[in-house]
């Protein structure tokens, strides 16, 4: 008997088979892809579109302002599920595939799974060059669509429809395997998506999805146990990978079981809650003074679900050079930095496995008390900077403060860029796990207001999304403000206005040269005295949502409680210090002249110097 097909175009079948991909999240059977962002023009609005119309009571499509937020706001998304349900992102050829390559990035550098469905030229050449193509003479087989080639995980081009049936399986694989988890791209040409193919029909049947959890090694198990054995000062890094496996608990019981403090990356904070008895603080360069001296002094690292960014290793400054590391990761790649001992597996099964092979060992009850003691200073200073105080201007950890106090414990907290990042790890207080995003595994400066959006369909309105955001990357990024008004995700939005780029001004002045380009009174205006003032709320409400500019710390306080009331995305702006900074940042090792006119510069190259000769070799 022949095999039973159904008679599809290429476009129309690829979207039959996304909406037949399910997953189960905490024991209930729910679409894999919870819905599509997308813009349309020529390379997906003909045929593509087409089809999401035809299927969208199953996978709704959202319309977003720009392709670059709309995919963000796919990564946003994905973290907040913790990656077990993800978004789809499609855009035309040309300029709008290639506005998707930076949300690409941030998702691939944060190992965040999404789809990225862009149109493409014509296989056949007719009409070439078409409309937004960019040619090259030595090799016509090259698009736009190349550039994800360096941003995705997963790449394909569809050239013929019969290729979508082996390649989005793959496709999907790859964004749900734990080790190599980020966006998939698949580029389908214009002249492909219209042809008709007889699909099997088996192509279309539904399929329950499982994010695998891999065992490590016992060999590895025994050989990490042994090594932590021998631990007088032993120290666990919780890295992203603790929360996407669902590992928070796991990991907790076994660092207070074994009395070992636990210190958070920038992906891992939010692991664990402030006050948990082994939370001793973020680790890094906007980490806090107590995991870093933590850090510093460790003989034995338990990094886990980490892939040992230099902002958490302060450039490989913030550990002893003896110190050994035992590397859990599901990624073998990310497992064996720095001569680690490498768990290659799931986070939660290789904790688990590791606390039956240490049998009754545990840490010297030295090591707890000395993370409490440096963990409860650090909360004094962190106190110390967020009181209220009588400065003209407001500093962001007053801010953050009153901010952090007034959210709810379903709330989410997201920020990514400029300076808030620094002191939203330093300074933000978690009360619930995984309600915490701070992108900064790409540093994506426009982040956050898309992000918050995806958040926001996450959530389905338990609790709202908390933006964070700097006057500088509120300028480059805010149309998503508007789609989330017009399709009912709220968010609230602090805008904090410090005149510009003010984080990277400190880097800059910090190593020597004079503040240029990025405050606006140090940029090429008319008048540097006089430069003109942007209403962030009045923006804000021209695009449909509420807002407010607040004076002082008093009337941000009551605009917070007020825009608990309101029925839409609420935006509130206040003014703050671009000089004032909470303390407790590790080394960092950036480019520094190596010659140069100025003192200034010539002592920054000399401590830059003083950097790199305490970095660990990672050999």
């Amino acid at each position: 008997m022949s095999e039973r097909t159904v008679r599809l175009t290429m476009a129309q079948a690829l979207v039959r088979y996304l909406t037949r991909q399910f997953t189960v999240i905490d024991g209930e059977e729910v679409p894999l892809f919870a819905g599509a962002f997308g813009i349309f023009g020529h390379g997906n609005v003909t045929c593509l579109s087409e089809a999401l119309e035809a299927v969208q009571d199953e996978l709704p499509t959202w319309r977003g302002q720009n392709e670059q937020s709309m995919a963000l706001a796919a990564a946003g998304f994905a973290k907040a599920m913790r990656r077990r349900q993800l978004m789809i992102a499609t855009s035309s050829i040309g300029p709008g595939a290639l506005n998707m390559v930076t949300a690409a990035g941030t998702a691939h550098a944060n190992r965040l799974p999404m789809l990225l469905i862009a149109g493409d030229t014509f296989t056949n050449r007719v009409p070439d060059p078409v409309l937004q193509q960019v040619e090259h003479y030595d090799n016509p087989t090259v698009t736009v669509n190349d550039a994800f080639k360096a941003v995705t995980r997963y790449w394909d081009r569809i050239s013929h429809p019969a290729q979508i049936i082996a390649s989005l399986p793959q496709a999907i694989a790859t964004m749900l395997d734990p080790a190599d988890c980020g966006p998939a791209f698949i580029a389908l040409p214009q002249d492909t998506q219209e042809l008709a193919f007889d699909y099997p029909e088996a192509f279309f049947e539904k399929r329950v999805w499982t994010i695998p959890r891999p065992r490590p090694d016992r060999d590895s198990v025994v050989r990490a146990a042994e090594l932590l054995r021998t631990a007088r000062k032993p120290l666990i890094i919780a890295g992203g990978g603790v929360r996407y496996s669902g590992a928070g608990e796991t990991l907790a019981q076994f660092a207070r079981e074994r009395g070992i403090p636990v210190v958070e990356t920038v992906a891992g904070k939010g692991t664990l809650t402030h006050y948990d008895p082994v939370h001793a603080g973020p680790i890094g360069i906007i980490g806090s003074t107590s995991a870093n001296e933590l850090a510093g002094d460790a003989d034995v690292v338990l990094a886990v679900g980490t892939r040992l960014q230099d902002f958490t290793t302060g450039s490989w400054t913030a550990f002893d050079r003896e110190a050994r590391f035992i590397g859990v990761n599901a990624a073998r790649f990310d497992a064996g930095k720095h001569r680690a001992v490498a768990v290659v597996g799931d986070a939660r099964e290789a904790m688990t496995e590791l606390d039956a092979a240490l049998g009754d060992w545990c840490a010297d009850a030295a090591r707890i008390a000395q993370a409490t003691e440096l963990f409860r200073h650090w909360d004094a200073v962190v106190d110390e900077h967020q009181q209220r105080s009588d400065t003209p201007v407001p500093t962001y950890a007053q801010v953050i403060g009153i901010v952090n106090r007034s959210a709810d414990s379903a709330d989410h907290l997201i920020a990514a860029a400029g300076g808030i990042p620094g002191e939203v790890q330093k300074g933000w207080r978690v009360k619930n796990p995984d309600t915490y995003d701070l992108e900064f595994g790409f540093s994506c400066m426009g982040y956050e207001i898309p992000a918050g959006w995806g958040h926001a369909m996450a959530m389905k309105g338990e609790g709202t999304p908390i933006v964070m955001i700097g006057d500088g990357t509120y300028m480059m990024m805010n149309s998503d403000i508007y789609s989330s008004v017009i399709t009912g995700h709220k968010l609230i939005v602090v805008v904090c206005d410090n005149g510009g780029f003010a984080v990277i001004n400190r880097l800059q002045e910090f190593k020597g040269t004079p503040g240029f380009n990025n405050l606006l009174k140090d940029c090429r205006v008319t008048d540097p005295d006089n430069v003109p003032h942007v209403d962030w709320a009045a923006h804000a409400r021209s695009m449909g949502a509420e807002a407010r500019h607040c004076q002082d710390l008093d009337e941000l306080e009551a605009a917070l409680e007020w825009a608990r009331t309101t029925d839409r995305t609420t935006v509130l702006s206040i003014v703050t210090d671009a000089f004032s900074w909470v303390p407790g940042d590790a080394d960092w090792d950036v480019g520094v002249p190596e010659v140069s006119l100025r003192d200034s510069v010539q002592q920054a190259r000399a401590h830059q110097e003083q950097i790199r000769a305490k970095q660990r070799i990672g050999v």
